[in-house]
């Protein structure tokens, strides 16, 4: 054997035991647990830095993100109030999952118990703080304009501009409700709605209208169509039932006794039109003075149907102008509790009128 070949055999010999020798073997295991402690910790530190600042702190923050905030700015800004633990984590989060770009402007509340991650989908989702309303059947423009005046959701001044602004729809073009009235009545849909808090009072009414619009389209339509009915003479009728009917189950019966008074060729003399040529809608009773006002909305003077809608009726109402119930009622009278006396004849009209109005 060569020198050469018996050192290297000597080399390998003496590595060998450098190898077995357990000191040796103790300090390599002792590094490779440290190093595999280290990364543990680390990757545990870093998984920290996603967690909620504080789990039992659930007092909300308001959070306002201006337009055209940066992905940085937001950082920030959720830095500062401590709703979160690392701006650098947050944006090579949001840079990862994709949502750097789509942050939104906006009111928003967190509270120190969410998530880095809760909070970052919630801004590129658009969760900002929201703002709940009903408007009930019946309602004309004006009191939907009143009820979002008392909430706070806009001035009457900002809802009157509104409501005189253009809108774009198709069943608006046959508006023609004559002087001082809203050419949006009747189709500012009662509903509950949902809104962001800076939604403008044009953009509530344009949700009311585009409400309406779907509805029309998918629900009535076709019915009004069959039988050749436009949609403004539908919400016209339909507004009479909605402040007429106070019982469900009198909306058809009602809209019956229109039905057959038109046929006819009679007056509607319907007290609702009245009081709102007077705009006086709340009041309880109608004097025979009030049925002297001259003003194309007086069914009592004037014949056919009023001009325009007089409310903005519910979905029920709309179905019941489309679907009249066939009897042969031309007369009703109100009991007072609610609730109609409903006659076929003049004569028995006057019994009634006796029996729970003279």
């Amino acid at each position: 054997m060569s020198k050469k070949h018996s050192g290297e055999r000597c080399k390998e010999v003496s590595e060998l035991k450098l190898m077995m020798n357990p000191k040796v073997t103790r300090v390599v295991m002792l590094l490779i647990l440290l190093l595999v402690g280290l990364t543990l910790t680390g990757y545990y530190i870093l998984l920290m830095q996603f967690n909620p600042v504080d789990p039992g702190d659930i007092t909300f923050i308001d959070v306002r993100i201006a337009e055209s905030s940066t992905a940085s700015q937001v950082a920030e800004l959720l830095y500062s109030n401590r709703l979160i633990r690392n701006e650098t984590l947050f944006l090579a989060y949001c840079r990862h999952e994709g949502l750097d770009s789509s942050l939104k402007a906006g009111h928003y509340q967190f509270n120190r118990s969410q998530s880095l991650q809760e909070i970052a989908a919630a801004i590129s989702t658009g969760k900002v703080v929201t703002i709940a309303f009903t408007i009930p059947e019946g309602y004309t423009v004006d009191k939907i304009g009143e009820l979002l005046a008392e909430k706070d959701i806009c001035t009457l001044e900002e809802w009157q501009e509104a409501i005189n602004r253009d809108y774009n729809y198709e069943f608006l073009r046959l508006a023609d409700p004559g002087e001082g009235k809203s050419y949006l009545e009747g189709f500012l849909f009662p509903d509950t709605y949902v809104i962001a808090e800076d939604t403008s009072a044009a953009e509530i009414v344009n949700a009311m209208l585009g409400n309406f619009e779907k509805l029309w389209a998918e629900e009535f339509q076709p019915q009004a169509l069959d039988q050749g009915m436009n949609v403004y003479d539908t919400i016209i009728i339909a507004s009479m039932i909605e402040k007429e009917a106070m019982v469900d189950d009198e909306r058809k019966i009602i809209s019956g006794v229109i039905k057959n008074r038109l046929e006819k060729g009679m007056l509607l003399q319907i007290c609702a039109t009245v009081l709102y040529a007077l705009n006086q809608e709340e009041k309880d009773v109608v004097y025979y003075e009030d049925l002297e006002i001259d003003s194309p909305y007086n069914t009592y003077l004037y014949p056919g149907l009023p001009p325009a809608p007089i409310a903005c009726p519910g979905k029920a109402a709309i179905d019941a102008a489309l679907n009249p119930e066939q009897h042969e009622y031309l007369y009703y009278v109100a009991r007072g509790d609610g609730s109609h006396q409903f006659s076929k004849t003049f004569s028995e009209h006057l019994q009634a009128k006796a029996a729970y109005i003279d």
